[in-house]
């Protein structure tokens, strides 16, 4: 299960989830069961490792009594030549036991990655906007990178401390008995050292994690709104947001900087009690005879060397604190159930029957916060192959109904259902486009197959062909192997549509949902995309969210959206001679449009829903 945090819970955006403890290990237990004979080579190692490397202790024990007996110097040979053989044993089995357990590590990251970015591309778009871009940010890098780094470094030195701590306690303990209990007086110390130090620094990290998002998501806000931002002349107030969030992260910070001096300190006093106990057994065992010089020197080596063990597996436990809290924020999105959406439902067609493309919206409604609905009660049903154009004033809730249409939210209450089966193209029911199109770093040709894998060059050819955009590609330095996205070849908004338009012609869907997918280009960039866009769409249903009325007079219907209800529904010269919303805005806009822009003669035939004004 997964619950939120208290800062989750107070926060206005409503975080992506987070593992609780005991799930965090049940996933781990999950990921490590397929590799379990890894797991367990790997640590058989390293016990082997560890033991070989505890013998250093008595040989010098044993080089002590040989001084203290003042034997010939030949007799320290075959003491020094052991020393050499176990480093070199030591050192081999060490650092196969490393690789093995760093294999192991990497292996169940790299399954944990992956299953944490199938989920995060799976999770519907509202989750990703309540939470913010920065939450998401956060766990794909830093959290990411924690974990990894603690997969590389912390987890192997951790398994060889604590297998190290308990070979030597045990390696005391077959020295003489007293020993062991004299160092086990520094253990209450560390025990509670680690407990307290465990239970300030859980929270701690989850808070930090929790403000490194938010930062991160004031700052993407700021940076990804700064026209806007100077344009009303808000710099200072959103300098004082990202000051803030800032703050409270470097807060927290020092807060844990201040933690991990308190627990060195803490740990000083529990080296100081055990040395002082080992010692002080050594000098009572050694004036009752009951062992030797070397005997005692081995037991006061042997607790020395748990220092840096020690010390190594409590402030580990500084990374596997911060690595857990890490780790639990990638199960929780890892876990998150992302079933399909429920605003799409499709029914069945006849066997062997492709797709009739009807979409019939039933009493939806939808909000994205409690008690301020975006759309009231509306139906609409769309005919196969029918042209739609929505339109009406910005925040009357076309983008929100396109949206739901194309299955991209679920409706609070209502439904939509899509008629017929997905048998064409990449099988998807219904594509959107959008005026914000990604082009993804590699080449022009693997770009545009994310909608049909298996597309040839020669279809490729031809979907560029359909939205005319395949003159400019041949004329690209490598035609479609050129390469685009970051670092690649520079592509203007309006061919970055084109792109956007050819992988719907690839996808095929029965239905094809365009918002405002030509808004992005200037005057006679619009023409070519409106003409584009009709090509692509041809022969589909399709609903299109227009900027310019000259979409709404090309299609078959238009559908007036106002408060987040539709008022009128028509063709356009119905709705032009009548004396609503629509005539109203068309008497306004063709009093001001120029010369040049006039409505061209329907691009595509019957078959498209269009809408003006993005909300």
């Amino acid at each position: 299960m997964n619950e939120p945090s208290a800062e989750q819970q107070t926060d206005t955006r409503e975080l992506l989830p987070t593992a609780t403890a005991p799930r965090t290990r049940a996933a781990v237990r999950e990921l490590v069961r397929p590799h379990r004979g890894l797991a367990v080579g790997g640590f058989a190692v390293m016990i082997a490792a560890t033991g070989v490397g505890l013998l250093v202790q008595p040989i010098l024990g044993r080089i002590v009594d040989l001084v203290a007996e003042q034997r010939q110097p030949g007799d320290l040979t075959l003491p020094v030549v052991l020393l050499v053989l176990v480093a070199l044993v030591h050192g081999g089995t060490t650092s196969l036991g490393l690789s093995l357990v760093s294999r192991l590590g990497e292996t169940v990251l790299a399954q944990l990655r992956e299953r944490f970015v199938e989920k995060a591309l799976r999770l519907p778009l509202e989750q990703v906007e309540k939470a913010g871009a920065g939450d998401l940010t956060a766990r794909v890098t830093r959290d990411v990178s924690v974990v990894g780094e603690a997969v590389r470094s912390a987890l192997p030195e951790l398994a060889r401390s604590l297998l190290t701590i308990v070979l030597t306690l045990a390696a005391m303990a077959a020295l003489d008995w007293r020993f062991l209990v004299a160092a086990l007086l520094a253990v209450p110390v560390q025990a509670s050292t680690a407990r307290w130090y465990v239970r300030h620094a859980v929270p701690l990290y989850a808070q930090q994690r929790i403000a490194t998002g938010a930062q991160q998501q004031q700052l993407l806000d700021t940076i990804a709104g700064a026209g806007t931002v100077r344009g009303f002349r808000i710099e200072e107030e959103h300098t004082e947001r990202v000051t803030r969030r800032s703050s409270t992260a470097v807060t927290l910070k020092m807060r844990g900087i201040r933690l991990v001096l308190d627990f060195y300190n803490r740990l000083h006093v529990a080296e100081y009690t055990g040395l002082a106990a080992v010692l002080v057994a050594g000098f009572l065992l050694v004036r009752a005879d009951s062992v030797s010089i070397g005997t005692a020197t081995a037991a006061a080596l042997y607790f020395h060397s748990l220092f840096g063990p020690v010390n190594n597996a409590l402030v580990l436990l500084d990374d596997a604190q911060s690595a857990t809290a890490s780790l639990a924020r990638l199960v929780g999105v890892a876990d998150e159930k992302t079933p399909e959406p429920a605003s799409v439902q499709e029914a069945p067609a006849a066997a062997g029957a492709a797709p009739d493309g009807t979409v019939t919206v039933i009493g939806i409604d939808h909000a994205y916060l409690p008690g301020r609905p975006v759309l009231h009660d509306v139906d609409l049903t769309l005919r196969p192959g029918e042209r739609v154009a929505l339109v009406g004033p910005s925040g009357a809730g076309k983008t929100t109904l396109a949206k739901l249409i194309a299955g991209v939210h679920r409706p609070t209450s209502g439904s939509v259902h899509l008629s017929g089966s997905p048998a064409r193209g990449n099988g998807l029911p219904v594509a959107l486009v959008t005026q914000e199109t990604h082009v993804f770093a590699g080449s022009l040709a693997d770009d545009l197959r994310l909608a049909r894998p298996d597309a040839t060059d020669d279809e490729l050819r031809a979907a560029l062909t359909e939205v005319e955009a395949l003159d400019w590609v041949e004329a690209l330095p490598e035609g479609l192997d050129t390469v685009v996205g970051d670092g690649g070849h520079r592509l203007t908004s309006a061919r970055v549509q084109q792109l956007a338009l050819a992988r719907l012609v690839l996808a095929d869907p029965p239905v094809a949902v365009l918002d405002e997918a030509t808004a992005e280009a200037g005057s006679t960039g619009a023409r070519l995309l409106e003409k584009a866009a009709g090509r692509a769409i041809e022969g589909r249903t399709a609903l299109v969210v227009a900027h310019r009325l000259t979409q709404a007079a090309t299609a078959d219907r238009i559908v007036v959206m106002e408060g987040g209800r539709i008022v009128e529904s028509g063709t356009h010269d119905e709705l032009r001679e009548g004396s609503g919303p629509y005539a109203a805005l068309w008497e306004a806009w063709s009093g001001t449009r120029s010369a040049t822009d006039k409505p061209a003669a329907h691009p595509a035939g019957p078959g498209t829903a269009t809408v003006q004004d993005a909300d």
